[in-house]
């Protein structure tokens, strides 16, 4: 069996000729307007293993905000802080049927947020950040990533100015039902964290490097805790497609609108990727078929 670390570059390279061809069937998302500057062609992938040797090819100097990607790491982070009672107090693990930003969801399940995968769940979990505002919050939360995963993410200012222009009114009706029913203690400070952490950006390598935090051991993080988190990201982290996917590649993976990816491979190392052009339900059709053909080739899913 073929694993992550025997990888050639050559094949890496047909994988992504593959992707990019089937890229061309999505679309770069307009709601944003700085996000729309993305070209629908850019790929990039960087592929980081536990030996330690990486892969890269492709557009790998664009910088990209991580967008929803990074709602798996504030999962973790709290893990880490808070520990799993208390997080799970606030929020569940059952994977959603709806879209990533539904309010009927949330008002049929009462106000509880289904996962921190959809956006319920994670502006929940934006409003528990250590810290006394959003600025000190995503600083706090910047810095520790990047001292742990040794990568260089920062805030984006000119695309968090993109966002708050076009604030989701979604998102917004969202957080009011959350407070309604006692889950957030700010609206305001909820919201104005949750999106300036998903306007933290990087590189393919910076994604590739927080991706291997959760498929290598390491002494600075629980083994408990990254097992959750990868758990949460199989069933969850593709939002309503999770499922199709579990089952076709069979890795822990999560999406952003951003055109970023991160798959796991326990054990073994992290596959990221970036590719602006999103299918219907929000997910990177490039990064997606990328990750698709190389599981299928090194027979990486964790089902054996």
């Amino acid at each position: 069996m073929k694993r992550l670390d025997r990888l050639t570059t050559t094949e890496v390279s047909a994988w992504v000729q593959q992707a990019k061809t089937k890229a061309e069937y999505g679309k770069v998302i307009d709601r944003i307007p700085q996000l729309a500057k993305a070209y629908p062609s850019w790929f990039a992938v960087h592929i980081c293993c536990k030996s330690g040797k990486t892969i890269s090819f492709g557009d790998t100097a664009c910088v990209f905000p991580l967008m929803s990607v990074i709602k798996t790491f504030s999962l973790l982070y709290l893990l880490e802080h808070l520990g799993a009672e208390t997080v799970f107090g606030w929020v569940g693990v059952e994977p959603s049927d709806a879209s990533f930003n539904s309010l009927e969801q949330l008002v049929s399940d009462r106000g509880r947020p289904r996962n921190p995968m959809i956006n319920s769940g994670a502006i929940t979990l934006a409003d528990k950040l250590p810290g006394k505002d959003a600025n000190q919050r995503t600083f706090l939360f910047c810095q520790w990533l990047n001292q742990l995963a040794d990568c260089q993410l920062s805030l984006d200012e000119v695309m968090l100015a993109s966002v708050r222009l076009t604030r989701s009114t979604a998102n917004e009706a969202i957080a009011n039902h959350l407070a309604e029913v006692g889950y957030l203690e700010n609206i305001e400070i909820a919201l104005d964290t949750y999106e300036q952490i998903c306007c933290m950006s990087g590189r393919v390598e910076d994604l590739a490097l927080l991706g291997k935090l959760l498929a290598c051991e390491n002494s600075s993080l629980s083994a408990q805790n990254r097992r959750i988190v990868n758990a949460v990201m199989l069933t969850c982290g593709l939002y309503e497609a999770s499922a199709e996917f579990a089952v076709r590649v069979g890795l822990p993976m999560k999406s952003g609108i951003g055109g970023g990816l991160v798959a796991i491979v326990p054990g073994e190392g992290a596959i990221a990727c970036y590719s602006p052009a999103l299918d219907n339900i929000g997910n990177p059709v490039g990064a997606i078929a990328f990750v698709e053909a190389l599981a299928r080739e090194l027979q990486l899913s964790v089902f054996g």
